[in-house]
């Protein structure tokens, strides 16, 4: 891929949702790392003009190769599917859901085929895809699926701290059961070799959180850690990663957070995302390792509690947008530089 600012495509998320304020309010001011080719309802986009002063519909385009080359151009995508009825703000209605869903398969469809150099999704409600029939729980499943990806990973990125999650969307309750020494392995294989591929440095280096309190504190709070854990660690090593752990999470994310380590691997998702939300403040991104093409996403919802209200911010959409243009160039060079001295 040429120097020449990617080109991305950015489902807009839910209508009754912030996801077309929030897209509106970055096409305002489109950023120059970029060229953004807009996935979704222009009737959801123009609802919300009068809650973004300057901002203006982008032209329609028919195809991706219509966007202009300039850095920092926008469009929005004839071929994206058609929103049955547009929704009141707030409002989970299974047509909303079905064209959400559309949206992110659509982008998904682009980047596979090498269209697009990545996707930018926007909030979708779950509630709202379940109405509709979809049955993934969320993004990450659904583009897994899609792509025949074997193996993904969430990672949520805010600052230097870069946390990736074993488990996902699950009760606490269940999150042991779920723990597995293979999969762990894999999991750290896959974190290492895409944090080089997509941020450096080649070797990164993995902090392991625990499960429990004080890493078990030799097991006496649990022995997950010596059963599961670092039997997974001790695999992962093996095959040439550079991990630590298991580790107590109050002590290795931080460490994480100024730069001792490269990337977290924690346990469960309340472990990572309150460490991850607060060192954003706002500008947290949420990045899928593991698919065929470079997807990163708002770390936050639909907030139907405040749609239609013009008080919603781009400040995580405009990070996300940022961070897929830098990593696709990244990976590109990567891929290149690695071609060469094989």
């Amino acid at each position: 891929m040429s120097r020449r600012a990617p080109l991305l495509a950015l489902p807009i998320g839910d209508a009754a949702g912030i996801g077309p304020e929030i897209t509106l309010r970055l096409l305002a001011e489109p950023p120059p790392e970029a060229r953004l080719l807009v996935v979704g309802s222009r009737e959801a986009l123009a609802r919300e003009l009068r809650h973004v002063p300057g901002a203006v519909l982008p032209p329609e385009v028919d195809a991706p190769t219509d966007v202009p080359d300039e850095s920092g151009a926008t469009a929005l995508w004839r071929g994206s599917e058609p929103l049955a009825a547009l929704p009141p703000h707030g409002a989970v209605t299974a047509e909303a859901g079905a064209a959400s869903h559309a949206w992110v398969l659509q982008a998904a469809g682009l980047a596979l085929r090498g269209e697009v150099a990545g996707i930018v999704t926007g909030p979708i409600h779950k509630e709202a895809w379940h109405a509709a029939g979809v049955r993934h729980a969320g993004h990450t499943e659904a583009l897994c699926e899609h792509a025949g990806a074997e193996r993904v990973l969430m990672m949520l990125v805010g600052g230097r701290l870069r946390a990736a999650l074993a488990t996902t969307h699950v009760p606490l309750a269940s999150v042991p059961a779920l723990l597995d020494t293979e999969r762990l392995t894999e999991d750290l294989v896959l974190l290492a070799a895409e944090v080089a591929r997509s941020f450096g440095p080649d070797r990164p280096r993995i902090a392991v959180c625990g499960l429990n309190p004080h890493a078990g504190e030799g097991g006496l709070f649990g022995d997950e850690e010596e059963r599961l854990i670092a039997p997974a660690v001790a695999a992962a090593c093996a095959r040439g990663v550079q991990a630590d752990g298991p580790l107590p999470a109050d002590a290795c994310i931080p460490a994480a957070v100024v730069g001792r380590y490269d990337a977290v691997l924690a346990m469960y998702h309340d472990q990572a995302l309150p460490a991850v939300k607060s060192v954003a403040q706002r500008h947290g991104v949420n990045i899928t390792l593991g698919l065929p093409y470079v997807r990163t996403s708002v770390d936050h919802g639909t907030a139907f509690d405040r749609a239609g209200e013009g008080r919603a911010t781009a400040a995580s959409l405009r990070a996300a947008t940022v961070m897929a243009a830098s990593v696709a160039l990244r990976r590109a060079e990567f891929d290149a530089r690695t071609a060469s001295v094989r």
